[in-house]
């Protein structure tokens, strides 16, 4: 997993809320077990027209916000099924943070294992955003994990609460499989007295 440290990247503004994993996601691309590939996906239903045409009124289509790396959202983002999916799409696109005044909890935890930062601000801090997110590519956001700031294109500085060790497994790029291997040492030396205790197991 990659690290999460400091991002400056353009924020794409969505004030919708209540914008579940079956929008992030469609459930018809819920086949695969990888966790590339599905960013083409993202938000299918709102990007794409029924003729497979992009829908230009959707904020990631617009030459603006083509590369956003942060999304600004309304509440409750990710909530609905707890897809893993959903994490994987916004990865696979390029999204590393989500802003909002507050997530679904399944996708929240689902977030730190694949190394997208969702931050939770309050209301009036995600409106401020929300506006500066709104002026385009010109105005970009600067997201410092290590200070848990948020810094607007004007300067402004949002602080954010972050759990410790979720911190220290996006600053240091781990996820489960990244935190077991770093007992590796002691996993070998239990293994090892096992096998000399129990040699018929």
């Amino acid at each position: 997993m990659d690290k999460f440290t400091t991002l400056t990247g353009i924020a794409a503004p969505m004030p919708l809320v209540n914008i579940d994993t079956d929008m992030i996601i469609p459930k018809q691309f819920l086949k695969t077990i990888h966790r590339t590939g599905l960013g083409k996906n993202l938000f299918d239903e709102m990007r794409f027209l029924a003729d497979g045409t992009e829908n230009q009124d959707f904020v990631l289509n617009q030459p603006a916000w083509r590369s956003a790396e942060i999304i600004v959202a309304g509440d409750n983002f990710g909530c609905g099924s707890s897809r893993e999916h959903a994490p994987w799409a916004l990865l696979d696109y390029g999204i590393r943070c989500v802003i909002s005044t507050s997530f679904a909890d399944i996708f929240y935890n689902n977030c730190f294992k694949n190394g997208i930062l969702p931050i939770t601000l309050p209301a009036e801090a995600v409106e401020a955003l929300m506006e500066d997110a709104n002026r385009g590519a010109n105005a970009r956001l600067t997201v410092d994990l290590e200070a848990q700031t948020v810094t607007a294109s004007d300067g402004e500085v949002y602080d954010f609460e972050i759990d410790a060790h979720k911190k220290h497994c996006l600053l240091n790029g781990l996820d489960d499989i990244g935190l077991t291997m770093e007992k590796g040492a002691a996993i070998d030396s239990y293994e090892a007295r096992m096998a000399q205790a129990q040699p018929w197991v």
